[in-house]
C-alpha cells in the first residue's frame, strides 16, 4: 500500500495557496541582487513596520526562552479597549488567516455551503474545501460584490458568508449602508464573516459592532500584516460574541501567537502617527500608479486599499517581463483574471521605478 492510499480523499484534490515570489527567489533563479529587486506583489505595507511595534519586540526578545501568554491577554484586553468591546470577544490568531481557518474547524463539514464573491480572496475557498463543504461562488459586478446576488445564492445549507471590504484582489469595497442593510436581511443559519483586511485604510468603514450587539452572527476578522505593517510576525483577530469567540477559542491552537507578535501588535495599536502617515503615503501611491497608468493607456479598477488590478493583456507575461528587470508584481490568473496584474503600492521611488519598466515592457515586440 502507498503513502496516497492512507491519505484522507480531501487532501489529494486540496489546492495549494500561492503565496507572493520571495525577493531572495526571483534574486537566485535570474541571478539579480537582492539589494535592487522590488517587492509590490503581496499588499505588504511599503512604508515598514510600526515603529513602536518594532521596538516592543525587540524588548521580547531577550525573553525568548519563555513561552509565550498562550491566552493572549494583554493583547485581547488591548483590543477590546480599541473596539469598545470585553476582552471575551475577541480571538487572536496566527494571522487572520488561522481565524478564518478556526470558522471552518467549529462550523463548516461535508454537506454545508459557504457563499462568496468571484474573484475575492481564494483563502475563503480553500478553506471551505479543507473542510469537505462547498463553496457557492458568485461574480462580481463592476469589480464589486453583487449582494443581491449573493443574497440568493443562501439556501438551507449554507453555513457562512464571505464579505471582504475591501475586497481582494480588486480592492473596491460596498458601502457602509449597503453593508449593514445586507447583514440585517441574513437567515438565521448561517455566520457571517466581515473580512476587514484593509479596513484601516477606508475613511469610513462599516461598523458592525452594534449588529454584533443585537444578537447577530458576524465575525469581523483583521490583520496587523497590512497598514500596521507586521506582516512577517503573523499576527491577527477577530471580533464577534462572546459565545463564538469561546468556540473559536476551543479548537485553537495553545500559544498559536508568539510573544513577539504579541508585543509588536499591543504596541502598534497605539502607533497613530505612523498609522496617518502610511494611510497618507498609501493615498499619494494610488494616485502616482494612477496617473502613470492613464498615461500608459492601461485600464485599472479604483482601489480603496493598498494595491491596484491593472488590465495589462497577458498578465503572467508582464509579470515575467518586470521580475526580469527586478520588479516582482502579482499575476491574477489564479482568480481568473489572467489579463491583469496586481500591483502593490509602493514608496514614490518604487511606484516610478515600477512605472518606467511597465512602459518599458509594454513597448517591447509582441506584448
Amino acid at each position: 500500500m502507498n503513502i496516497y492510499e492512507l491519505v484522507q480523499k480531501a487532501v489529494l484534490t486540496q489546492p495549494i495557496y500561492e503565496p507572493g515570489t520571495p525577493i531572495e527567489n526571483v534574486a537566485r533563479e535570474l541571478g539579480l541582487n537582492p539589494a535592487n529587486i522590488i517587492k509590490l506583489a503581496s499588499n505588504e505595507n511599503a512604508f515598514g513596520p510600526s515603529p513602536k511595534g518594532v521596538a516592543a519586540a525587540r524588548e521580547v526578545l531577550e525573553k525568548a526562552h519563555l513561552y509565550p501568554d498562550g491566552g493572549t491577554f494583554v493583547l485581547r484586553n488591548r483590543l477590546a479597549e480599541y473596539h469598545g468591546l470585553s476582552p471575551g470577544q475577541i480571538v487572536v490568531g496566527n494571522g487572520s488567516n488561522e481565524v478564518l481557518e478556526l470558522l471552518g474547524h467549529v462550523f463548516l463539514g461535508p454537506g454545508d455551503e459557504t457563499v462568496m464573491g468571484r474573484p475575492a480572496f481564494i483563502v475563503y475557498k480553500l478553506i471551505t474545501l479543507l473542510f469537505g463543504a462547498t463553496p457557492v461562488e458568485i461574480p462580481l459586478r463592476d469589480h464589486r460584490h453583487d449582494l443581491d446576488a449573493l443574497r440568493a445564492a443562501i439556501g438551507p445549507r449554507t453555513k457562512m458568508v464571505f464579505l471582504p471590504s475591501p475586497n481582494n484582489p480588486t480592492g473596491t469595497s460596498n458601502s457602509a449602508a449597503e453593508v449593514i442593510e445586507f447583514v440585517r436581511s441574513l437567515p438565521d443559519h448561517l455566520v457571517f464573516v466581515f473580512d476587514e483586511a484593509y479596513a484601516e485604510y477606508l475613511d469610513n468603514p462599516p461598523d458592525l459592532r452594534p449588529l454584533i450587539a443585537e444578537g447577530k452572527k458576524i465575525v469581523c476578522v483583521r490583520t496587523f500584516s497590512k497598514i500596521y505593517g507586521l506582516a512577517s510576525l503573523r499576527v491577527g483577530y477577530g471580533y464577534c460574541c462572546e459565545e463564538i469567540a469561546g468556540l473559536l477559542n476551543r479548537v485553537r491552537e495553545p500559544f498559536n501567537v508568539n510573544a513577539v507578535a504579541q508585543a509588536a501588535a499591543v504596541a502598534a495599536l497605539g502607533d497613530d502617527d505612523f498609522l496617518l502617515k502610511c494611510r497618507q503615503g498609501n493615498r499619494d501611491g494610488l494616485q502616482m500608479l494612477g496617473r502613470g497608468l492613464d498615461r500608459l493607456g492601461i485600464p485599472f479598477v479604483p482601489s480603496e486599499a493598498n494595491f491596484l488590478l491593472a488590465q495589462v493583456g497577458d498578465g503572467q507575461r508582464v509579470f515575467a517581463e518586470l521580475q526580469r528587470r527586478g520588479i516582482i508584481v502579482r499575476p491574477v490568473g489564479p482568480y481568473a483574471l489572467p489579463e491583469y496584474i496586481r500591483i502593490s503600492v509602493g514608496t514614490e521611488s518604487e511606484n516610478s521605478r515600477l512605472l518606467q519598466a511597465l512602459e518599458a515592457v509594454l513597448r517591447a515586440p509582441g506584448l
